[in-house]
């Protein structure tokens, strides 16, 4: 696996520092089918290749996806991560969803094939040398980078899509998007597009006339009109039906809603923030989201790190947890053997999951580390038999674990290793039952 290059940190003034930025070269070895010897370098963490020309890299071939795969610096290593794609992402042959890569890597994508190695830096990047960021906590480089543009981000008016997985805290960096801005006095409305019916998303963003549909008895204002003048926070946006998706590039490039039965627009100004944990790039692929609305919400993405990148946090975040839980008397509870175990935990819930592990270790009054590491493997109760010394929530956590498991693991029997088969079984997205199969430790044909 390729290392992270060392050099001696560039202290600036104020809290600041600058380090060196990643840097890659990309030499193109085949495009289209053809042979090719383009050389590329890319400056940063985080790149899309694909065919479309608002990626990084793009590549003049048509077996390969609008947004093909991305490449992306992990905690020790570049990782490739495929978006998707038609035609799939191969490494010696072998398809990946996703896979570290060594020193020198080739990947085969479509008909064209590229190389891949780390470079010298010639640029730097700014890092926040800090340990919190309003209710944000991170001393991880990850972090400090996250709240350096945050920053930059915040002093803008520019629509802000921020991925992440669950449990990330993407509802915390809307928050201080919003604080530190000059829209920060102005009224702040969250709408979360997973939890709406879809019959009623229309007239939760834009609002109704009296009438205008069954139920509707009186007039309602939207979530843009009541936001005039400050911001909309769209949380899982991801999840917006298709059919609502134009009306909503609509409203963005006009600067105006109709309600729900009304002719008449009205004016709104409001800036745009959006999240999701779903990866947007991937959706356009499969068809699920307009690109043009992709592009109208992701004007600056931030990328949040889930918890397994940025480890160094854990021991922070396990202080800042038991402060606002008003139990540092309990702090001898996680002692240098339990962070331990806590530090190499992959935490599929991220930071919430954390939150929730630190909360029952001090109601519980002590720590339960094989609780944590064994939560993903943990074997379902007998029938009918229930622990009342468990929480609620996290029994039915165990018991949704144990019971993907077992369904899946009859599944992979049933097809012999053979994902697409067996999602086709299932009735379920693909890339779905490989986040299932990930967090059960399964293997299939592609490993």
């Amino acid at each position: 696996m390729t290392q992270p290059l060392k050099h001696p940190d560039a202290t600036v003034p104020s809290g600041r520092r600058r380090v060196p930025a990643p840097r890659l070269e990309v030499t193109v070895i085949r495009e289209g089918g053809n042979a090719a010897s383009r050389v590329v370098t890319l400056d940063g963490d985080r790149f899309h290749i694909g065919s479309h020309p608002k990626n990084n890299l793009v590549l003049a071939d048509p077996q390969v996806s609008r947004f093909h795969c991305v490449i992306e610096r992990g905690e020790s290593a570049w990782r490739v991560i495929d978006s998707g794609s038609l035609n799939g992402s191969f490494i010696a042959g072998i398809s990946i969803r996703e896979a570290d890569l060594p020193a020198l890597a080739e990947i085969e994508l479509g008909g064209s094939a590229i190389q891949i190695r780390e470079i010298q830096a010639a640029t730097e990047v700014e890092l926040l040398d800090q340990a919190t960021f309003g209710e944000m906590f991170g001393q991880s480089r990850a972090m400090q980078r996250l709240f350096a543009v945050l920053e930059k981000v915040a002093a803008s008016e520019a629509n802000v899509l921020i991925e992440g997985e669950s449990g990330t805290g993407k509802e915390l960096v809307a928050g201080e998007i919003v604080r530190r801005g000059a829209r920060a006095k102005k009224p702040f409305v969250i709408v979360d597009c997973s939890a709406i019916a879809p019959s009623l998303i229309e007239s939760e963003l834009f609002g109704h006339l009296k009438g205008a549909f069954t139920g509707a008895e009186r007039d309602r204002a939207g979530a843009f009109e009541v936001a005039h003048g400050g911001t909309v926070f769209l949380d899982e946006v991801g999840e917006l039906p298709l059919e609502m998706q134009p009306k909503l590039l609509r409203v963005l490039e006009s600067r105006e809603v109709r309600r729900v039965g009304e002719n008449t627009p009205r004016k709104v100004d409001v800036r745009v923030v959006a999240a999701t944990n779903r990866q947007l790039h991937r959706e356009v692929n499969q068809g699920r989201f307009r690109e043009d609305l992709f592009y109208r919400l992701s004007v600056v993405t931030v990328h949040v790190p889930p918890l397994r990148e940025r480890r160094d946090d854990v021991a922070l975040l396990v202080r800042a947890f038991l402060r606002s839980l008003g139990a540092t008397r309990d702090t001898a509870l996680f002692d240098a053997e339990v962070m331990g175990r806590l530090e190499h935990y992959d935490w599929p819930g991220n930071v919430r999951e954390l939150r929730n592990y630190v909360e029952r270790c001090v109601v519980l009054r002590s720590a339960v580390p094989t609780e944590v590491r064994d939560a993903s493997a943990a074997a379902p109760a007998a029938e009918g038999v229930v622990d009342l010394d468990v929480p609620f929530r996290e029994a039915k956590e165990r018991a949704i674990v144990a019971f993907e498991r077992r369904y899946v693991e009859a599944l992979m029997d049933w097809s012999g290793g053979n994902v697409s088969k067996a999602a086709r079984r299932a009735n379920m997205d693909r890339m779905n039952l490989y986040r299932i199969l990930q967090r059960s430790g399964l293997r299939t044909l592609d490993d």
